[in-house]
């Protein structure tokens, strides 16, 4: 028998419906603990963190929540282009959500830009998160990220490609390519940066970053870890996906964490 059940649901919120998973532990003899939120990356999905969650899950004898953004995975679709603020809007998902699956409290983690929604939520709601967790986030847009999206859009143009992200996303994916490309290479978008929510941050935040990221130098995760409360861990011969690449180091970090924390 797993050391976890997981169980899956639709939740109607103001803005459509989102698709969330979660894993609860079975064992019984351990005290009730804050829940870990997972906060996908920018062509992400629940299916798409594999197996990360269950582990994660039997490690820290915690629930693990994911859920898909709107417009993502299976998750209601999503019409119109992104906001530019999206990052920061992700905040109203995440407040409403917490209050359907009637959670007071959770513990933030996030993936790539999942992880400055993981931080700005915190920011903003300080009494529903204090301790975050980023997974190879971005803090500000740096040219290297902007490099690697153009590279990625050009890699796109192959019709395998989409059809690879429409295996997660069905008739989304040009939209989920589209979120991520075309917003991220606006001009507009250039001045994008999570200085605002690291001055009002409360609480604990875990810094994690791949030492050969393709999508950011080291002054991505340096920059975090000028918060007070900060703590940095630099992944050595690890890219953008630490969690797949170096599952066990992610999950041993995050254990000890959350054992000092929370």
């Amino acid at each position: 028998m797993p050391a976890f059940q997981s169980t899956e649901q639709m939740l109607a919120t103001s803005q459509g419906n989102i698709f969330v998973k979660t894993w609860q532990p079975t064992s019984s003899d351990q005290p009730k603990q804050i829940p870990i939120l997972l906060f996908h990356d920018s062509l992400g999905c629940v299916q798409l963190w594999r197996d990360f969650p269950e582990h994660l899950c039997m490690a820290t004898q915690r629930t693990v929540i994911a859920y898909d953004r709107l417009g993502f995975g299976k998750s209601d679709a999503v019409t119109s282009p992104l906001a530019m603020d999206f990052i920061a809007q992700e905040a109203q998902v995440f407040a409403e959500l917490l209050q359907l699956l009637a959670i007071p409290q959770v513990i933030n983690l996030g993936h790539s830009v999942g992880g400055g929604m993981a931080l700005s939520c915190a920011a903003q709601y300080p009494t529903l998160c204090s301790v975050v967790i980023t997974e190879a986030a971005q803090s500000f847009v740096e040219e290297k990220t902007l490099a690697g999206i153009r590279a990625a859009k050009q890699g796109f143009q192959h019709p395998e490609q989409l059809q690879r992200l429409a295996k997660y996303h069905g008739d989304k994916a040009q939209w989920v390519l589209d979120a991520w490309t075309e917003t991220w290479l606006a001009p507009v978008f250039r001045s994008w940066n999570l200085d605002a929510e690291l001055a009002v941050l409360q609480g604990e935040l875990l810094v994690i970053h791949g030492e050969h990221d393709e999508y950011a130098t080291l002054e991505q995760p340096k920059r975090l870890a000028q918060y007070t409360n900060a703590e940095l861990h630099i992944i050595a011969a690890c890219g953008h996906v630490p969690h797949k690449e170096q599952p066990q180091q992610i999950i041993d970090l995050v254990q000890q964490f959350l054992a000092a924390f929370a």
